[in-house]
């Protein structure tokens, strides 16, 4: 009787938000994902916490505490046979300090190995996962908290705090993979970097000129992923030769700054890509990639995947606004 009652509780219309929700969270993934959870909180399990935390991501509301009597409504209507958590956003606040940030990450690790395997058959395009970076700065709410903790340490007091996301985003299907915050004077490079752990195999990091620097390309490549970044005019390109590349040319180059040369290390291996854009006024793109073999990245296909990112660049502004953002942050 109680297996009928359960397979009865968890049958939803197909197509419905829950159903949507249900297929992404299967009793696999919690069964990683509540693993080593702690159970000191008796009025929040793991479960419902971070349903709700999910849910407060989709929810309408001009505060934390709107949200979350929406998002715990939803959970109780939908889960009637499960014991209903706690009522105050005070509590469950107090629950999610509760969890070790740890465990937080092993649960996104679990839901975007779930992603994965959902989107399998459209992952790999031309044998790369292809990922655009980009970041962000976000104007926040006036809220005593967040003056207090993003303090830009400025003389214009009247500026409103700001926060500094970076995020990755799947080129093909427009889908949001990881990301990471900052304060207003956050590096998106050292976001990138902290980044790399969370990508998948065949990563293909695409990106604008703004990423650049020996650390993080060497980062890049020894975390065994791929960069395919728009060159800056002052990059450090020398021939294979070693000869500074006054001007561009395509083909493979050296990327070797010269703060690096004076400290005797090695330069890093690229190889430079030309793409003609057509059109009055329509300067042309250079590339830089660590992909050298020119079969298994074309020049064709290089431009595919720049072309979209700025196809996926209106993600930024449109789903990093302050509001989503601080719902992301419920989430991350």
């Amino acid at each position: 009787m109680a297996r009928k009652r359960r397979a009865q509780e968890t049958t939803v219309e197909a197509g419905s938000f829950l159903g949507c929700l249900n297929h992404f969270l299967t009793p696999a993934v919690w069964r990683q994902v509540l693993r080593g959870w702690p159970r000191g909180a008796v009025r929040w399990q793991a479960q419902p916490l971070l349903l709700v935390v999910l849910l407060m991501t989709w929810c309408a509301g001009e505060s934390q505490a709107e949200r979350f009597e929406t998002a715990r409504a939803f959970y109780v209507a939908s889960y009637q046979r499960k014991r209903r958590p706690g009522k105050s956003v005070e509590g469950f606040q107090k629950a999610l300090a509760y969890v070790p940030a740890r465990l937080l990450r092993l649960a996104a690790a679990a839901i975007r190995a779930r992603i994965y395997q959902v989107f399998s058959a459209f992952w790999v395009v031309d044998g790369f996962v292809p990922l655009g970076c980009d970041g962000s700065t976000l104007a926040c709410p006036r809220s005593p908290e967040l003056l207090q903790r993003l303090r830009t340490d400025t003389v214009q007091d009247d500026r409103p705090p700001t926060v500094w996301v970076t995020a990755f985003v799947h080129l093909s299907l427009g889908l949001l993979w990881s990301w990471r915050l900052g304060g207003a004077h956050a590096s998106e490079i050292r976001h990138l970097a902290h980044l790399l752990g969370t990508l998948p195999r065949l990563a293909l990091i695409v990106t604008d000129a703004g990423y650049k620097g020996y650390e993080l390309l060497q980062a890049i490549v020894k975390a065994d992923k791929s960069f395919l970044i728009r060159l800056s005019c002052k990059a450090p390109l020398y021939t294979t030769q070693r000869v500074n590349m006054w001007r561009f040319q395509e083909g493979l180059a050296y990327y070797w700054p010269v703060e690096v040369q004076e400290e005797q290390r090695p330069p890093l291996e690229v190889r430079v890509i030309h793409l003609r854009r057509k059109g009055k006024g329509k300067a042309d793109v250079w590339l830089m990639t660590n992909v050298l073999d020119s079969e298994r990245l074309s020049r064709e296909t290089a431009s595919k995947f720049y072309r979209w990112r700025w196809r996926n660049d209106i993600f930024h502004p449109h789903c990093t606004s302050s509001d989503h953002l601080y719902r992301c942050r419920q989430a991350a």
